[in-house]
């Protein structure tokens, strides 16, 4: 089918790609709620690390999954050290 999102090679309709997408999102908001400061820090070091890692080695030409496994450690790391 062409247009519709496709998850596993399944194609799917878009109000269960929705739904998906609310369930995920929801039980990553509980899953954060229950996190102490410092996980909270060291997550979103680790996001950011790994989005802007992916970026920078996208533009260069380097590997995108290589940059973001470094950025989101980096990431990390500097979020752990930023919540003490």
């Amino acid at each position: 089918m062409v247009g519709q999102p496709r998850f596993s090679g399944i194609a799917m309709s878009h109000s269960a790609g929705k739904a998906a997408l609310a369930i995920v999102f929801s039980v990553g908001l509980l899953v954060a709620g229950a996190c102490s400061r410092t996980q909270h820090y060291m997550a979103t070091g680790g996001g950011l690390g790994a989005a802007g890692g992916a970026v920078v080695a996208a533009a260069t030409g380097g590997s995108a999954l290589g940059g973001a496994v470094v950025g989101g450690a980096i990431g990390t790391g500097a979020g752990y050290i930023a919540s003490r």
